[in-house]
């Protein structure tokens, strides 16, 4: 009789520990799921003309996400150094400057293609690439509009991902 209490005694202590296990997985897998910009890469929200235009998610990501990237950032990053594309060693380490440039040029831009009146739009920089997101009126010349942030000094690539409907 004694033996089988033990068992019991022995099985619901099992039973909690699992229990505890369970619980402290479950709060760092919450944790896990946050999302933060973790490359610190230039994410600008830049105009807010058309309603109901969803915001992107930008650059954030979780750890997991952060840690899957990883390599493939490092490989990306130090490409163009290793190709002689590049002054600096890290593609990423341009981002900060083409941030401040594109916001100079865009200030410059506004007279002729009247882009704040007709757009809502967030510009994420990574590794020498614009990625444009958000929506553009139906009148709105997105191509020049591409074009002229391309000649942003060291763009590499403009990417469009913008919408005509919110």
């Amino acid at each position: 009789m004694q033996a089988r209490t033990m068992v019991r005694r022995l099985s619901i202590g099992k039973l909690l520990a699992f229990i505890a296990v369970l619980a402290v997985s479950s709060l760092t897998l919450g944790a896990d799921d946050e999302r933060e910009n973790r490359g610190n890469d230039p994410f600008l929200h830049v105009s807010s003309a058309i309603a109901d235009c969803a915001a992107p998610r930008g650059p954030s990501e979780t750890a997991q996400e952060w840690l899957d990237e990883a390599h493939y950032r490092i490989e990306r990053g130090n490409s163009c150094w290793i190709a002689g594309r590049c002054r600096l060693s890290n593609s990423y380490l341009y981002d900060k400057e083409i941030a401040e440039s594109v916001t100079r040029r865009l200030n410059s831009l506004n007279a002729s293609l009247q882009w704040r009146e007709k757009t809502s739009l967030w510009l994420t920089l990574q590794r020498r690439f614009i990625y444009l997101d958000g929506c553009v009126s139906r009148d709105f010349d997105t191509a020049r509009f591409v074009s002229a942030l391309g000649e942003t000094a060291d763009v590499e690539k403009v990417i469009d991902r913008t919408t005509r409907r919110p």
